[in-house]
């Protein structure tokens, strides 16, 4: 059996010099002229021969990471391909970004940070007609990964969209604390069966310790943006004071910046493959590549 032509190296290191078009035909012609001429062939058949799945980023990540120490925040960002309907994993998201529903692959990233540093570590790609797993499947499948690996965070970071209660559950399961939004319809309690909606409390700028209806006791506090916008943040740590939870939204931030590095900076949106294991791999060596995984760094 013939050796391949190409490795994952030779394609990452595509990546790094490619600017627009990235396919396996324009990843053969990076090669120099020889005897040993590259066919787009080998690429064709390098991303449909590696393993889809997040474990060469984890093996990049690891050594760079305290896994007794840091934030875990997990978050979705949708990776626009607006003229690309026919190739796989594109579907159409909510794009934070726009403001409006997008066509794209949605990336659900989980980074570990202790301050100005973000790194990824795991991540998913959101696919349900396929594989029958929701944003909050892959949710607790990462974190249930994270765990396995022997994490043990300070505190996980997430927004309102994983903030149901068997995700919260899941987290406090593991002896952890949490931070997130809560959408202001969600139910809670000062008393024993008089049930409101976070969104009618009163709540001071200290905060306020409340039970949320399904989970037990939480600590609630409300910020306003200059449009006058509410968010109702939640946590399951009630010692903590409004300039904690503050500092620790600046950090769970982060994530936010690691995406819009990644988009701006690199060409991962721009992959054009129509088979899901070839697109898959070319997201998760872009996301592997050490050059690309300290792009979040401020």
């Amino acid at each position: 059996m013939n050796a391949p032509k190409c490795t994952e190296y030779d394609y990452i290191n595509f990546l790094v010099a490619a600017q627009r078009v990235l396919s396996a035909v324009e990843a053969a012609r990076s090669h120099p002229e020889s005897d040993r001429q590259v066919a787009h062939d080998a690429y064709t058949r390098l991303l449909q021969r590696l393993p889809p799945d997040s474990k060469a980023l984890w093996t990049e990540a690891n050594g760079c990471i305290e896994l007794n120490k840091g934030l875990l925040i997990i978050d979705d960002t949708t990776l626009d391909m607006p003229y690309a309907s026919q190739m796989a994993l594109v579907s159409r998201h909510w794009s934070g970004t726009h403001h409006d529903v997008v066509q794209g692959i949605n990336l659900i990233s989980l980074v570990w940070t202790e301050g100005d540093a973000c790194l990824p570590c795991d991540y998913r790609l959101y696919n349900k007609t396929q594989d029958g797993r929701s944003k909050n499947d892959h949710f607790r499948a990462m974190l249930q990964q994270a765990q396995a690996r022997g994490f043990q965070p300070s505190l996980v970071a997430f927004d309102s969209w994983y903030s149901s209660l068997e995700n919260l559950k899941l987290v406090r399961d593991f002896g952890w604390d949490w931070l997130t939004r809560l959408k202001s319809n969600r139910q809670v309690s000062l008393r024993p069966g008089e049930q409101q909606t976070v969104s009618q409390l009163d709540i001071p700028q200290t905060g306020l310790t409340v039970h949320l209806r399904g989970y037990g006791l939480v600590k609630v506090f409300r910020t306003v943006d200059p449009h006058g916008n509410a968010d109702y943040w939640a946590t399951n740590r009630l010692p903590m004071t409004e300039p904690q939870r503050q500092l620790l939204a600046d950090r769970a931030w982060l994530v936010e910046v690691y995406h819009r590095a990644l988009k701006q900076f690199t060409g991962i949106e721009a992959g054009q493959f129509r088979l899901e294991r070839s697109q898959r791999n070319h997201i998760g060596l872009y996301l592997a590549h050490p050059k690309y995984g300290l792009l979040s760094t401020t």
